[in-house]
């Protein structure tokens, strides 16, 4: 949750995911994304120097959505325009575009070109809006894939290179259970069993070919991932690099999806007895288990790839994901944040003073904490809609007072449910027909 985030850790923050809607505009995507996005922007109260972007699309999204969009002049300004007021509306400082990818999972060719022209008019449109209010203008950062042939179709560099702040690499996910045999999920070389089209699948190579093409360097961001990808061994006792698989490995306790485990689990996986392997070739780590084999970065990792970072003049580092990492402190024995505590060092930010700014953001209007309202609707994920305010009949103001952080029942099979922040109480409701299920902390069906 937004509280957990340190706000001195990193210097921007990206809220992942935003959704478009059929007519073409940005909004919410989950049901309390309005409140979360308070208490995300709230941050920077803490951290005069934070910046914060919201993130639109991801893999799940898909590419048609944006597609769509792209196609007419008239759906991109509807776009844009909608974009400029809900971030301001919400706090955010800029934008995000994760379209994965334009030309590419049945976006049509001319998306290419058209993803540029997008990006073009998104920025001059910034550029206006900050000189017509005189306020600092909008960030527009993409995440653009690391993939040789998906960069070749997707991308016009040099103009995503000019029309962009920050150029977010996903040098990650080089290999996964998709992939008959094991590899590393972000390698920085190329290793002696690579062959073929794998031997461009390292953040190396990737890095580098995007500064190649065009893409000033300063403005590139390379891709750290807290996770790993996992698969299962077709032999327990072939294990090393290149070993064949049946399949993806076992989910995890806590993030329980097969083929990934954040680094937490990893440290849990390592305490358990699994041998873990340095991979001199490749600069990062394997570990392995019976049939279970993961291919991650840790702290030695993320250092190397800090140095080579900053010796090749790029911009910084970009981390998916904050939650992935041991943010609490209790898995790994490595304090809090482990793995961007290496970056944040790395680059001397824990030399750079940290304060409030000289004035607190004001509160987002139409967002009530503990004064009763009418139920103000605030998204639409899978599960319903949600509201922020809230009918408070029976509710107790001071029920947060002293309670840790976290969403609380307001009674068996209700509707309503408290959100604590800090102490603070927000009353919540679950939309038409969906009741608080505390084995989830969610609104389900009753």
């Amino acid at each position: 949750m937004p509280n957990d985030i340190e706000p001195c850790l990193c210097t921007h923050l990206l809220y992942a995911f935003a959704t478009m809607t059929n007519d073409y505009k940005i909004a919410t995507y989950e049901w309390n994304d309005v409140e979360l996005y308070s208490q995300f922007n709230a941050l920077k109260d803490k951290n005069g120097n934070l910046k914060t972007l919201l993130s639109v699309g991801g893999w799940n999204f898909g590419s048609s959505g944006f597609s769509n969009m792209v196609a007419s002049a008239a759906n991109r300004q509807t776009f844009i325009t909608s974009v400029i007021a809900f971030l301001r509306k919400y706090e955010f400082d800029g934008l995000d575009i994760d379209w994965e990818y334009p030309a590419n999972r049945g976006s049509p060719p001319q998306d290419q070109q058209l993803f540029s022209v997008l990006l073009q008019e998104m920025k001059a449109g910034f550029e206006a809006e900050a000189k017509k209010t005189n306020r600092a203008r909008l960030l527009l950062s993409a995440a653009v894939s690391s993939g040789q042939d998906t960069i070749d179709t997707a991308y016009q560099i040099p103009q995503l290179g000019q029309a962009l702040d920050m150029i977010n690499v996903m040098s990650y996910d080089m290999h996964g259970s998709w992939d008959p045999f094991t590899g590393e999920c972000s390698p920085l070389y190329r290793d002696s069993f690579d062959s073929g089209g794998y031997i461009y699948f390292n953040v190396n190579y990737a890095m580098n070919y995007w500064r190649s093409n065009g893409a000033p360097a300063e403005k590139l961001l390379v891709g750290f991932p807290t996770y790993g990808n996992t698969f299962t061994l077709k032999n327990p006792s072939n294990h090393g690099i290149g070993a064949p698989v049946s399949g993806a490995g076992t989910p995890g306790k806590y993030t329980q999806e097969a083929g990934e485990l954040a680094y937490f689990e990893i440290c849990t996986f390592l305490k358990d007895g699994a041998t873990e392997v340095w991979n001199t070739q490749q600069d990062v780590p394997y570990a392995y288990s019976g049939n279970q084999w993961v291919g991650y970065d840790n702290i030695k990792s993320f250092q190397i790839k800090a140095e080579w970072l900053m010796k090749n003049n790029y911009g910084g580092a970009m981390v998916w994901t904050i939650d992935m990492d041991d943010y609490l402190g209790t898995f790994c024995n490595q304090g809090k944040y482990p793995l961007i505590n290496v970056l944040h060092k790395a680059f001397n930010l824990d030399q750079q003073p940290c304060k409030p700014p000289a004035t607190p953001l004001p509160p987002i209007s139409g967002l009530t904490s503990t004064t009763p309202s009418a139920p103000t609707t605030t998204g639409g994920s899978s599960s319903g809609g949600g509201s922020s305010g809230g009918s408070s009949s029976g509710m107790t103001r001071s029920f947060c007072v002293g309670k840790a952080s976290g969403f609380y029942p307001f009674a068996t099979k209700s509707n309503k449910f408290y959100e604590c922040s800090n102490g603070k109480t927000y009353f919540q409701e679950c939309s038409s027909g969906l009741v608080f299920d505390t084995s989830c902390s969610c609104c389900n069906w009753s």
